[in-house]
């Protein structure tokens, strides 16, 4: 099959070729000849780009029974018949006045006068032949006429007729190609749009932008329920949701009627948009997804149509999922001014309301949501009614860790030696705090190390590292360090380590480094413990380790310098946290307020001026406070502070052994193993056990019914 590209480039080559041949042999001028040349290339490509028969094998039959070749067939052949016969038609020789008089009329060669258009002669010879010349009007050719006649002494009987004509010269239909083209163009566009749009929907062109953006997922999603971990609670939400369209007569007989929908909510990375793909993945039932910021577009009334489209697409595929992601961008709190595209997107908005929760609604779509901000959401589209249930999804606790770390190790090829269950419990113990997304990065960032040194497999020294990289950043060896410099480094990370070793509500440390990484000249990695309550007394002491590095340049070099801004940050944070938010404060009292996030902009503060200063005050005493026993202690074990910054400055990476070796057992118990944090939780894995009612989930239950009550038929 020729291509779209070749066929243009046989057909320039080949008129053009004709063209010069013409314009050589008819006199015809090259400028007329290259014109017919472009036009024929571009009737042709346009007549090709219209018809979708262009992937016809031309050295095979032609189709000549479709009926769009017909139409190609029929448009080339016209415009080419058109155009070669405008320019290349016999337009006869052009001729002088006094030509005319002595060597035509004097001679009695002509038949008849033609004058057209009031512009030019045409004078009919007798062998049939005609010559033509211009003329300035038609009174003056008049004029000269009668006086040539004159001259030659013709009588009136021997004078050839006069006749006056109007004919199209083709200037007219040649001013319309420009037009033409214009108007195929468009339509050449709007026909791709139509057909570029697929099943799914999307936007189509310029012409359909009132269409909804929303995709049908097919059946080539390889996300099923079994890549999901961590959230057992959230995914059994999502079944029974999904179980509610299979078998909606389960829950009909008790008087339950469907919710409408769950919004999806937590901390970027927990897995919100990865259950939303297992549910599409696995629900069989029509799954249909948009993103929330696709509403918005800078024509007015555009989102609104794009929601009742995506509505009228969900009603007609019923029953089905709609699954709408990052829903702030077009369900925030309205009010605040009606400017622009806030009342653009209040617009969308309120029909989204009415769409989910109005007169015309319909119990067989289930909407789905995902957000990271659920607090910036209008209450009206949070009420039941709307969005029924709201589903939490936060960080995976060491139980989710260890499922999800068993999901990301399958692909992995690990160490014959090294048992995954083993591995993936020790690697869940290591990483508290870490989303599903920051150990799906770890997995892959130990693959990559052992692919970089060209190891065979990947063993527990890569995901170390690994965990190293995600946490701590890039590690930069060629960086150079003055020698000052590298020892204050060393100091200052041991005066963290001292302070966390022997302060009992401090974390346990895991290793400590001098060797920079990312935006840090070193840092101390701890095991934090997996609480949710905190007293007064562990903030303080968190508090006093991130201090330590500071009293311990203050003590050994009599300075302080810029290394310890990051912890005197945290520092600051923890301490107004303490007395605006959790009432730790006498002074201030049992109240709190709001702390604005990093970003916002604070427009009037919701205490008083008294009050404010009372907080700086309370805030500055209680880092002063932590500052004071952090230089206690640090003088107490001024040794050990010394013993552990020159042996880091042999090593430049301590771990928690070498710590042992140095400063021997930590007074205080602590849990670093993972049978010891699920110690009394009641097991070691993770609970997926289904209810009864929801073990066959996916399935229509009433087929099952009718199968079993075939088989149980008695015998008579």
């Amino acid at each position: 099959c020729l291509s779209l590209s070749v066929c243009l480039s046989v057909c320039l080559s080949l008129s053009l070729s004709v063209c010069l041949s013409l314009s050589v042999c008819l006199s015809v001028s090259l400028s007329l000849c290259l014109s017919v040349c472009l036009s024929l290339s571009l009737s042709l490509s346009l007549s090709l780009s219209l018809s979708p028969s262009l992937s016809v094998c031309l050295s095979g039959d032609f189709p000549w029974n479709e009926k769009d070749f017909r139409y190609l067939a029929l448009t080339v052949a016209g415009v080419s018949s058109a155009l070669l016969y405008y320019y290349f038609r016999n337009t006869g020789r052009e001729i002088s006045w006094k030509d005319f008089v002595h060597r035509y009329v004097g001679r009695g060669m002509v038949d008849r006068l033609e004058v057209v258009n009031k512009q030019y002669v045409r004078v009919i010879l007798v062998p049939g032949s005609y010559v033509w010349f211009n003329i300035g009007s038609v009174d003056t050719f008049e004029r000269n006429l009668e006086a040539a006649y004159t001259e030659l002494g013709l009588g009136l009987s021997n004078r050839p007729a006069v006749v006056y004509s109007t004919e199209s010269d083709g200037s007219f239909l040649m001013s319309m190609v420009p037009t033409l083209l214009l108007i195929g163009f468009l339509l050449f566009t709007l026909r791709r749009g139509s057909l570029g749009r697929g099943p799914g929907g999307g936007r189509g062109g310029p012409f359909n932008m009132s269409e909804s953006t929303a995709k049908m997922m097919k059946d080539n999603i390889d996300v099923k329920f079994k890549d999901v971990a961590g959230c057992e609670e959230a995914k059994l939400e999502i079944l029974e949701f999904v179980n509610f369209l299979k078998n909606p007569q389960q829950y009909q007989d008790l008087g339950a009627k469907i919710p409408k929908g769950a919004v999806l909510s937590g901390p970027p990375g927990t897995g919100k948009t990865l259950l939303a793909k297992a549910t599409a993945g696995e629900a069989n039932v029509p799954f249909i997804t948009v993103n929330g910021s696709e509403f918005l577009e800078m024509f007015v009334g555009v989102g609104p149509a794009r929601v009742r489209d995506m509505f009228s697409m969900a009603r007609k595929n019923a029953p089905c999922i709609l699954f709408i992601d990052e829903i702030d961008a077009v369900g925030r709190k309205r009010g605040g001014g009606n400017f622009g595209g806030q009342s653009e997107q209040e617009n969308t908005l309120n029909q989204l309301l009415v769409e989910m929760d109005g007169f015309n609604t319909s119990t067989n779509v289930v909407v789905l949501a995902g957000t990271n901000r659920p607090d910036i959401l209008d209450p009206a589209l949070m009420r039941p009614g709307r969005f029924d249930r709201q589903i939490y999804i936060g960080p995976p606790d060491i139980k989710g860790r260890a499922s999800i770390f068993k999901v990301h190790l399958r692909p992995i090829k690990l160490d014959p030696n090294m048992d995954k269950d083993v591995l993936a419990r020790k690697m869940a113990a290591a990483t508290p705090g870490f989303t599903g997304a920051d150990i799906a990065n770890v997995c892959n960032e130990a693959a990559l190390i052992a692919a970089r040194y060209l190891s065979p497999s990947v063993n527990a020294k890569h995901f170390e590292q690994a965990i190293d990289r995600v946490i701590g950043g890039l590690e930069k060896k060629t960086q150079v360090l003055q020698p000052t410099e590298k020892k204050t480094v060393a100091y200052h990370e041991a005066g963290h380590a001292i302070v966390g070793w022997f302060l009992e509500h401090a974390d346990p440390l895991l290793k400590v480094s001098i060797i920079p990484r990312g935006k840090g000249l070193g840092y101390a990695q701890y095991l934090p413990r997996e609480q949710y309550l905190y007293s007064r007394e562990q903030l303080f002491d968190r508090m006093c380790m991130m201090l330590g590095g500071r009293v311990a340049e203050q003590t050994f070099f009599g300075r302080i310098t810029t290394g310890a801004q990051d912890d005197l940050k945290k520092v600051t944070q923890s301490a107004y946290a303490q007395v605006v938010q959790f009432g730790m404060s006498e002074k201030v009292g049992q109240v709190s307020f709001d702390l604005p996030r990093q970003g916002e902009m604070v427009m009037e503060k919701p205490y008083s001026e008294a009050t404010a200063e009372l907080i700086d005050q309370e805030v500055r005493e209680l880092v002063d406070q932590a500052y004071q026993r952090t230089m206690e202690l640090i003088q107490e074990k001024k040794e050990l502070v010394e013993l552990v910054g020159k042996r880091l400055l042999e090593r430049e990476v301590l771990d928690k052994a070498d710590m042992l070796e140095l400063l021997g057992p930590r007074p205080f118990e602590e849990k670093s193993t993972y049978e010891e944090f699920v110690e009394g939780t009641g097991s070691f894995e993770e609970d997926t056990s289904l209810p009864k009612g929801l073990r066959d989930w996916n399935q229509e239950k009433g087929e099952n019914n009718n199968k079993q009550t075939v088989y149980n038929i008695p015998e008579v």
